[in-house]
């Protein structure tokens, strides 16, 4: 029987790290790899995510690869059409189509120690790679707790991330559970053509206005005939957002004249004193992620629109019930509940070297070295990994970073040459981590005073970078073999390999 296929890179996500990792490879002279997509199309979160009123917060022309920069973003806050567009076009510019193979999603990943390969079984069919890109990221498994007597409602349930667009809403009563990035955006989209929209808060978000307006056709225009226009835009709003991270990071006390802005922002919205103190947090602003929004108070404020200050507990035929006890009859339940973060589904299905799958090696918590390799799981690299999040920047600056390292993890196997693997030594693995911990600590984040999804059941947070994406560019700019334990094919499996 002939052998399966095999590939020097496999790259699973066609996201913006996937599709970022192809280029990064084709630029390194590396042809043989795939890029495995469980959907039908390229883009990620930002095909996932199609809701009405989806946007990026972060701004266009930083929210876009170096590498790549777009003169014609048409708003300084893109929409995801936008975004979804432009993925299309980073793919079809840098020639990625031949390497993408859709509608095939990874069902298991096992490395075999006599080949030093990983073996792939997806769902259209079983191939091997000598490298493993991860690029699934966090937000790509949509959370929905579990409620008691949701499976009885009679209506529509669905995430955001899953929207259902063939459900004409207009005329009906929604309940939308969550006040995260997406139910704020969701919020004002629906509040004008629903009957009435029902809010579940569990916790009040800080919110700041979205100075978002259309790029005029001057400045696009500026921007295509002379392309350092654009560079200097993005440099400039990379560099304040630079200079925002020691509030976050060392000073979060500073950000108490934030807040003040953030409770005008809202009492030039929100008139109702009772309303007002629902959606007011009492925690330090960043502990949970800031939103940007100006249409999200005006649309709570609208008489069609309840706040119920918990969380929903329960579901009686079409009653919705609250923690508090209020009750709510609805026709549609949306969860704008967020995603498997801390525990990505994915981790079930890699199994490393000593049979472990990546689930039980995190069991205590996620951790990787910079943020890409795990002890027991060699040639396998993960983008947007364990703390590498952002809580004030854009992730494509996290995203390159990564890139960096995969390319010189790439040329370090090149040199070495034969048939090698690099599997991070679990020493590396736990000074990494206990220095970035280390740093936590006096962050926004440990210290404000909240509960968020950047943090694991044990309390401890895996997800965020305390520190500059300067600071992880120097940190990811190249591979320290010290770091890595080589491992070689033995020679009897040399030859029958």
């Amino acid at each position: 029987m002939a052998e399966h296929e095999h590939v020097r890179v496999a790259v699973i996500g066609s996201g913006f790290g996937g599709l970022g990792a192809a280029v990064r490879l084709r630029r390194e002279g590396v042809t043989d790899f795939v890029v495995l997509e469980r959907a039908g199309s390229v883009g990620g979160t930002w095909r996932d995510n199609s809701y009405p009123g989806c946007a990026c917060d972060v701004p266009s022309h930083l929210y876009s690869f170096s590498f790549a920069p777009h003169p014609d973003w048409p708003r300084t806050f893109s929409g995801q059409e936008h975004i979804r567009a432009y993925l299309e076009h980073v793919t079809d510019v840098f020639g990625l189509r031949p390497h993408l193979r859709f509608d095939s999603e990874v069902k298991m990943m096992t490395w075999d120690a006599a080949k030093l390969r990983w073996d792939i079984e997806t769902s259209s069919g079983p191939l091997s790679a000598d490298v493993v890109v991860s690029a699934t990221g966090p937000l790509s498994e949509p959370r929905t707790p579990e409620i008691p007597g949701l499976d009885s409602f009679s209506g529509m349930v669905f995430h955001s991330a899953r929207w259902d667009h063939d459900l004409d809403l207009r005329g009906k009563r929604v309940a939308v559970v969550g006040t995260g990035a997406s139910a704020i955006q969701i919020v004002p989209a629906l509040q004008p053509e629903v009957a009435h929209l029902t809010l579940f808060q569990r916790t009040p978000p800080w919110v700041m206005p979205r100075v978002d307006r259309a790029i005029t056709g001057a400045e696009r225009a500026l921007h295509r005939s002379l392309p350092f226009t654009a560079k200097a835009r993005r440099g400039l709003l990379w560099g304040i957002r630079e200079l925002q991270v020691q509030a976050f990071t060392k000073h979060p006390d500073v950000l108490g004249f934030v807040e003040q802005l953030a409770k005008r922002n809202m009492a030039g919205a929100i008139k109702d004193p009772a309303l007002r103190a629902k959606l007011t947090p009492d925690y330090r602003i960043g502990c949970k992620r800031i939103l940007l929004s100006s249409t999200y108070y005006p649309a709570l404020a609208r008489p069609n629109v309840d706040v119920v200050a918990s969380g929903l507990t329960e579901v009686r035929g079409s009653t919705v019930v609250a923690a508090d006890g209020s009750e709510a009859e609805v026709d549609v339940i949306i969860f704008g509940t967020g995603f498997h973060v801390t525990d990505m589904p994915i981790a079930e299905r890699v199994v490393g070297a000593e049979g472990r799958t990546l689930a039980e090696a995190w069991k205590g918590g996620m951790e990787a070295l910079r943020g890409a390799s795990v002890a027991g799981f060699p040639n396998w690299l993960s983008i947007i990994g364990p703390n590498t999040g952002l809580g004030n920047s854009s992730m494509i600056l996290i995203i390159e970073s990564q890139l960096n390292y995969l390319a010189d993890f790439v040329r370090q196997l090149g040199v070495l040459g034969g048939r090698a693997a690099l599997d991070a030594r679990p020493g590396a693995v736990d000074a990494w981590n206990r220095r970035v911990q280390e740093r936590m600590e006096r962050t926004v984040w440990s210290t404000g005073g909240c509960t968020s999804w950047y943090l694991d059941p044990s309390g401890r947070n895996t997800t965020i970078w305390p520190g500059t994406t300067t600071e992880f560019r120097r940190a990811t700019r190249r591979v320290d073999l010290a770091e890595y334990e080589l491992l070689r094919v033995p020679a009897t499996a040399e030859v029958t390999a």
